[in-house]
């Protein structure tokens, strides 16, 4: 692992770092936000997955998590959204391809070989961590924005145990019935669609749901409301009687101004759950 840069911030240190990832066969960026309890004992840790054409920039400097984070006592990963280079496969378009990895094990070719984010996230990046920081990886919770949401949802019921909580901003809540999804899913897992449902939360709330509580933040105002979708989730969270809460915010849209407007709440929530 290299150290790209560290800087204190809210007396913690934000830091960026480099390290090669098996899955994606490639050097793969990632931030990390250390609160300053790290100092003396292990501190729990919150992943933060970002949207479409994010880097693992975009959260780290415009969601303003590290001042709750700092509070709470707690750690937050920033993971780049795809694999990236030069020689890696890539399209023009901004919802395929680099910056747009969408959480899963890609098995159709081109993409077949590097975009590997569900291992990455899941494998690669939390064994860099340990190995590398004061963490305890006891005590993890996961969330994001956008097809962030989608990946901290997708994730989260998807390896039970691992998570303590969840939460999202403006999820992608029904990939396999929306164009923020099946355009996606066809091109990284091909044509069968009994393989895509692994990878829609709404389904997945539905068949499992998830043993803790999770919490979800839609702005009404979101001009992308009818490619996420939230009905679905909403609906199934309450056929499943899923703990937690969704909550649809009056005039806020789908930007980081809607996102740094609720992330103290979020934090606050996943630190309530690790600390429990």
């Amino acid at each position: 692992m290299k150290i790209q840069s560290e800087n204190r911030c809210f007396e913690g240190t934000q830091g960026v770092y480099q390290h090669w990832s098996e899955s994606c066969k490639c050097e793969m960026v990632f931030g990390l936000f250390m609160p300053s309890l790290a100092i003396s004992e292990p501190v729990p840790l919150v992943w933060y997955l970002s949207g479409l054409t994010c880097t693992h920039e975009n959260a780290m400097t415009k969601a303003g998590a590290q001042a709750a984070a700092e509070e709470f006592g707690v750690a937050i990963v920033f993971p780049d959204t795809s694999p990236r280079g030069n020689n890696l496969p890539d399209v023009e378009d901004y919802d395929l391809g680099q910056g747009a990895g969408f959480y899963l094990n890609a098995t159709e070719e081109p993409w077949n070989k590097n975009f590997k984010m569900w291992d990455y996230i899941t494998f690669d990046l939390p064994d860099t961590i340990s190995k590398n920081f004061n963490v305890d990886m006891t005590r993890q919770s996961i969330m994001g924005h956008s097809m962030g949401g989608h990946g901290a949802l997708t994730i989260g019921m998807g390896i039970q145990g691992r998570f303590k909580s969840i939460s999202a901003l403006s999820p992608i809540c029904n990939p396999t019935g929306a164009d923020w999804g099946r355009k996606q899913l066809s091109a990284y897992l091909g044509n069968d669609e009994q393989t895509w449902l692994e990878h829609d939360s709404s389904i997945l709330m539905l068949n499992k749901g998830f043993n803790g509580n999770v919490l979800i933040d839609v702005g009404n105002k979101d001009q992308f409301i009818d490619l996420l979708k939230p009905e679905t989730l909403a609906n199934a969270m309450m056929k499943r009687r899923q703990s937690g809460e969704f909550r649809m915010q009056a005039g806020y849209d789908h930007s980081y101004f809607f996102v740094s407007t609720f992330i103290d709440d979020h934090i606050a929530f996943h630190a309530n759950s690790l600390n429990d």
